[in-house]
Formats: structure tokens, C-alpha cells, sequence
């Protein structure tokens, strides 16, 4: 059977390419082995699953365990109706993991289900079974928040915590550690307890460590990878850039570094003369992940449509570069963390990765195209010169005349949210079908955004911002050449949004060269 780089569901080292993460389960064994109970909570797709298959894996090698692992995806709600009818998905389920084991007295304990009302007999029942193992039993949970809003769970913690607490009492034998695993922090979990009650948060998972083992892939592990793909499938790539290349896209997202090979390797291989990875398939292949719809993607956009408050913080960020200071306790950047949207770079708010962060770019800017208050009105082929190639210039030229007409009396405040939601949006339409836009924040006191279209192998450096006054201006340009320098491209396009009430030139051009770079600029 060829192997296949996988994005869905969990990987197993038979059947897909993997990232060596021995040195991941190494520090979470090392938590198992002080007896520790923890929840590994990431987002969808970080290898949660792969995590907790792995670790098991491990544990059956060691005689001095026994460990369980079950999931609590696909139990219904009748599973949590009470405390017996809970009692009884939890034992088939432990006895698909032990029936088959080699401990026959315990096989023979799990023949006959339990009739449990009460939790507490339940908490019981787990005492006579973990004694009868002679083991030290470690309970793994997967998918446990999909059964969050329910006080049954909170019970069934709390019977556990109990157990924890009464461990080294005479006669009392319980788990000897617990992972549970899923997108939240079973600690932070905002529960409904009752329809009649208030929304409040409870903890009875105070017990549990915290969880700091990073399951992202770094460069150094991406390579494993690589170097097992390169032998099994006789390929060429420089192993270390390629990595570098992939985080840099993915910041080491274990989903998505699997999905930009898998593009690479189905999509862009099998058309190429030769077997050889280049820097440049990476670039092709994240261009063409853009234009892709997986369920993963389509749950980043239910994430930010499904809370204003944060579509709106992330809209600032992706769209006008705000800074926003890091705090893990601010209940945005804490959401936008959980569902792997948001990250920290020292000690400043970002979006997780690049290709999230184009993902949203591109759908915020869709979103006010579709609605139809922005048109380029004209053909591509308007745009472009005599030998084809993409005209930025008529491209402003035709933008200051489109917002002259729409939007020449909107005050300040609308320039700063929506001015350079509107050129972008104004532009996808003119580069759709023979190019890409990508978004290259630079951080700079003037809120810099850079824009990198790509029209037909051309590369074009668009750079947008509030005008802030000939100092910062002159600032800009300077800042502006050193990146086109960066990119190894001669001239570059500045489109400045001027909000000031006196100002009436609304088709200003300047052209400035600087260190040999042609800077053209246009005022809207």
C-alpha cells in the first residue's frame, strides 16, 4: 500500500507520511508517568487524535499499564440523559478496549453490564475494576466537548475528581491518570447547567495541569517527514528549505503543512518533466490551496460569521493591520485562540498562519464584492498595457474615479475601516482567472498594508495607507523601496486614502525613484 500525506481524520504510520513526533509523546508520557490528569485542548485537525493513538500505542508496550482510550464523538443525547443511561455507553465502551485484551479475568469482568442509577455507584464500579487490573489504568478521552453543554459531564468530572482526591485512602482505586482531549479547555467550558438557570462557568476539572506540550511542527520536524517521503517516492528537494518554506505558510499547523504536500505531491507533481520539489512549488501549491474548499476552511469562516464581536477584531487585524497587545485572558484573543485563528508573535496579536490569513483576507474583501457595491465595471482586458501585461496604473486611474463618484463624502472614520477593504475588493474581479492578490503586513507607524499581486508570472507590490502627513510619507517611500528590493521587483504602487476635509485633488499622481526604485503613487 502507498503511503499518502493525510488530511482527515487521525494518521497512522503505515498508511500516511508523518512528522516524528516521538519527542512530543516523550513529554506527555513523562506527565502520564507522575500521574497527572491534563486536557489537550487545540483546534480541529492539530493531531489530537494521532496524539492520543500514538500515546496508547506506547503504553501497550509497557506491562505496567493499561490504558483506555475511547471517544465521546457519536454518543447521542439519550447517552446523557442519566446517570444509567451514561453508565452504559461508558461500559461498552471500555469493553470494546478490554474484551479483547489479554487479561482474561478482566475480559470476564466486563461479560455483564452494571445496572448503575447514581454516579457514585458508577465511581464504585470503577474501583472494583481498576483493583481487579492489578494496572495503572489511564483513561484517555477523546471529542469530550461534544457532550460540554451537559450537567451529566460535569457530574461524571466531578466523580472522577472525587476519586482523584481520595487516591491514596486505604482501599480506594481509581485512574491512575486522565487525558481528555478537544477543541476546549474543560476548565473554561461556559456550561449550561439548567434551561431555567443562568449561563455560569464551572470547573470541576481544577485538578488537571496545564497543558503546555506544543503539538505545532516545527521546521526541524517537518523534515522527518520530508526525508521518509523523499526515500519512498525517489524525489529531489532541498529537505531543509522546503521545511523552512511549509512553516513559513503554515507555521507548522499540522493540517495544513499535511495539505500543502498533498497539493504539491497529487496536483503539481505529476505535471512536472522531472521529480524535484522546488521553493517555487510551494508558492503554486499555496495559491492554489486558496482556491480550494475543505471543511477545515469552511470552519475558520463559521468561527468569525458566528461572533461579530470577533469577526470584527479579526477584521482590523487582517484587513487594517492593527497592533493589538497579547493577553491570553481577553476573552477575544482567548476565542480566537481556540479555534486556532489567532496566535502570539512577540507579545503581539497575529492570525495563526498564512494561509488563514489570506483565507480571511479573501473572504472579507468577496463578501463586499458580492454584495454589489463594488464593481471594476470594466473587462480584464481594460487593464491591461500593449503587450498584455497588467496596467496598475489605469488600475488606480479607474479606482480615484469610482470613489470620486461613490465615496468622496464619507468622513474619516469610514476611510480608516473600509478604504482598503474597497480597492481590494475592486481589485479581485480585474486579476480573477490569470492572477492572485496576496496580503504582506508591514508593521509601521503609518499602518502599512502590503498587497502582492501576481498577473501572469508578473509580480506587482501595491502598498495602501491613510495619508498621515508628508513626514510619514516620505517614510513610506523609503520603506517601500527596501521591500521592493526584498522581492527583487524595480517599481512599485502606493495608494494613498488623503481624509483631509481641504483636500482637493482627488486624481493627484506623483512618480518617485529612490535607491533605483520607481515608486508611482496615486491620491483617492
Amino acid at each position: 500500500m502507498k503511503k499518502e500525506f493525510n488530511i482527515t481524520g487521525a494518521c497512522f504510520p503505515h498508511k500516511h507520511y508523518m512528522v516524528d513526533i516521538s519527542g512530543k509523546i516523550a513529554e506527555i508520557i513523562e506527565l502520564v508517568e507522575r500521574g497527572k490528569y491534563f486536557v489537550i485542548n487545540r483546534p480541529r485537525q492539530y493531531g489530537k487524535t494521532t496524539t492520543l493513538n500514538m500515546l496508547t500505542s506506547f503504553l501497550n508496550t509497557q506491562d505496567e499499564y493499561l490504558p483506555i482510550n475511547i471517544s465521546f464523538e457519536g454518543i447521542g443525547s439519550e447517552g446523557f440523559q442519566n446517570a444509567n443511561a451514561f453508565s452504559k455507553v461508558f461500559y461498552r465502551q471500555l469493553r470494546n478496549v478490554l474484551i479483547y485484551g489479554k487479561d482474561k479475568q478482566l475480559a470476564d469482568f466486563f461479560k455483564t453490564a452494571p445496572s448503575l442509577d447514581f454516579m457514585d455507584e458508577l465511581g464504585d464500579w470503577i474501583t472494583e475494576w481498576v483493583r481487579l487490573s492489578g494496572k495503572k489504568v489511564v483513561l484517555l478521552i477523546d471529542e469530550v466537548d461534544k457532550s460540554s453543554n451537559n450537567q451529566l459531564f460535569l457530574d461524571f468530572l466531578g466523580m472522577l475528581r472525587n476519586k482523584y482526591l481520595q487516591r491514596y485512602n486505604p482501599g480506594q482505586f481509581t485512574f491512575y491518570s486522565v487525558i481528555l482531549a478537544g477543541v476546549h479547555d474543560i476548565k473554561t467550558l461556559k456550561l449550561q447547567i439548567r434551561p431555567e438557570s443562568e449561563t455560569k462557568y464551572n470547573s470541576p476539572w481544577n485538578i488537571a495541569v496545564d497543558f503546555t506540550i506544543k503539538l505545532d511542527f516545527s521546521p526541524d520536524e517537518i523534515q522527518t517527514m520530508l526525508k521518509e517521503y523523499v526515500l519512498d517516492q525517489q524525489v529531489t528537494m532541498d529537505i531543509p528549505l522546503i521545511a523552512k518554506k511549509l512553516f513559513y505558510f503554515t507555521s507548522g499547523y499540522p493540517f495544513l503543512v499535511s495539505y500543502l504536500c498533498k497539493v504539491v505531491h497529487e496536483e503539481l507533481l505529476p505535471a512536472k518533466t522531472n521529480r524535484e520539489w522546488l521553493a517555487e512549488d510551494l508558492d503554486k501549491a499555496f495559491q492554489m490551496t486558496l482556491q480550494h474548499s475543505n471543511t477545515n476552511f469552511d470552519s475558520l469562516i463559521q468561527n468569525l460569521e458566528n461572533n461579530k464581536k470577533l469577526y470584527d477584531f479579526v477584521f482590523k487585524i487582517v484587513m487594517d493591520g492593527v497592533d493589538f497587545l497579547y493577553n491570553p485572558h481577553d476573552p477575544l484573543i482567548y476565542m480566537g485562540r481556540l479555534y486556532g485563528i489567532l496566535s502570539e508573535i512577540r507579545g503581539k496579536v497575529h492570525v495563526h498562519n498564512r494561509v488563514y490569513d489570506q483565507i480571511i483576507y479573501n473572504y472579507m474583501t468577496s463578501k463586499l464584492a458580492s454584495a454589489g457595491s463594488v464593481s471594476s465595471a470594466s473587462p480584464t482586458a481594460h487593464y491591461l498595457d500593449n503587450e498584455g501585461n497588467l496596467d496598475i496604473q489605469k488600475v488606480f486611474a479607474k479606482f480615484q474615479v469610482f470613489m470620486k463618484e461613490n465615496y468622496s463624502q464619507k468622513d474619516q472614520v469610514f476611510w480608516e475601516r473600509n478604504g482598503r477593504l474597497l480597492f481590494l475588493a475592486f481589485l479581485r474581479p480585474i486579476i480573477n482567472g490569470r492572477g492572485f492578490d496576496f496580503k504582506e503586513v508591514q508593521i509601521a507607524e503609518e499602518k502599512r498594508l502590503d498587497v502582492v499581486v501576481t498577473f501572469d508570472r508578473k509580480k506587482y507590490i501595491i502598498e495602501l495607507k491613510i495619508w498621515r502627513g508628508p513626514t510619514y510619507h516620505q517614510e513610506g517611500l523609503q520603506q517601500l523601496s527596501q521591500y521592493l528590493e526584498t522581492q527583487q521587483v524595480d517599481t512599485g504602487y502606493l495608494l494613498i486614502f488623503d481624509t483631509r476635509k481641504e483636500y482637493a485633488q482627488p486624481e493627484k499622481w506623483e512618480t518617485t525613484t529612490i535607491q533605483g526604485k520607481t515608486i508611482i503613487s496615486a491620491w483617492v
